[in-house]
């Protein structure tokens, strides 16, 4: 059922997430709005009230604003969704047995889309709701957002050359930055940027189409389930491909990184991708990607 822009109050303490933090997010939405249609843009210009090109990335990072105040604390477990699985042995995601009753990012997907779709919803509810979905797909790419042991990899402490942070974090933060030598908007923008050559003309020019199959704006839950499994499976094959113990309080700034660097690349690509096919078929019912 529908929930409102403005759901319920929960009190139940859960683990911080901050998936991909700013860059990533930022990275994202700049990917996005380099493939959306000039309809698609005129009309989100107009709902986000900003008519600059970082209408997306302007609002990227919202929704991680918000979950911290008093009137967003209902939505912290609408950034993920706790895959009850077994990696390294066993990665899969399901959503009667995943999303739980507070809800999860893809009940969340499913809800701000209908509400974007809903001829009576007020602006102010059209306003949050693309602010989340653009947050949204985003973290739905981030593996450990689309896994439940130790809290997304929250509770497994990992060092990143002198720092001691935790596996989730790095594949958050420290991994994407340590890339971009940076954390700006310009930087997000110019990582953006890269990566959009390389879907229509480079690396993952061949790639694109399929990253768009099975994609239904009927059906948000089974799209964005899509979405969350393609994410899950890096868990098993790349997150912790030998399970924890090798992780644990050691240095994943060197070969741990290398290895997971393309995953990240690839997944902000399809994030942006899929991100601009989604707002494209909300705004006009189509898409030509």
């Amino acid at each position: 059922m529908k929930v409102s822009a403005t759901a319920l109050f929960l009190t139940s303490a859960l683990p911080t997430v901050l998936a991909w933090g700013n860059l990533g997010h930022e990275t994202i939405a700049y990917i996005a709005s380099n493939f959306v249609s000039s309809e698609t843009e005129t009309y989100f210009q107009k709902v986000l009230g900003n008519t600059s090109t970082s209408y997306l990335a302007g609002v990227a990072t919202w929704a991680d604003t918000y979950k911290y105040t008093s009137a967003g604390l209902y939505s912290k477990p609408y950034h993920f969704i706790d895959a009850q699985d077994d990696p390294p042995s066993s990665c899969n995601v399901d959503y009667d047995r995943d999303c739980g009753s507070s809800g999860c990012v893809v009940a969340a997907i499913q809800n701000y889309t209908s509400i974007m779709q809903d001829s009576s919803s007020s602006d102010s509810d059209l306003d949050m709701a693309a602010k989340f979905l653009v947050h949204f797909i985003g973290d739905i790419h981030q593996p450990l957002h689309d896994e439940n042991l130790d809290y997304g990899g929250n509770d497994i402490d990992v060092k990143f050359g002198s720092t001691s942070t935790n596996l989730h974090h790095i594949w958050d933060t420290n991994m994407p930055e340590k890339y971009a030598d940076g954390y700006t908007l310009a930087d997000a923008e110019n990582w953006a940027q890269n990566l959009t050559t390389e879907i229509k003309t480079g690396a993952y020019k061949s790639q694109a189409a399929s990253w768009l199959k099975g994609m239904n704006i009927s059906d948000p839950v089974a799209s964005s389930m899509g979405w969350a499994t393609d994410s899950n499976a890096y868990v098993c094959s790349t997150v912790m491909p030998d399970g924890i113990s090798p992780l644990e309080n050691t240095d994943l700034s060197g070969d741990y990184y290398t290895t997971a660097l393309p995953v990240i690349q690839l997944q902000f690509a399809k994030a942006g991708y899929r991100l601009a096919a989604w707002l494209d078929l909300i705004a006009t019912g189509k898409t030509d990607l």
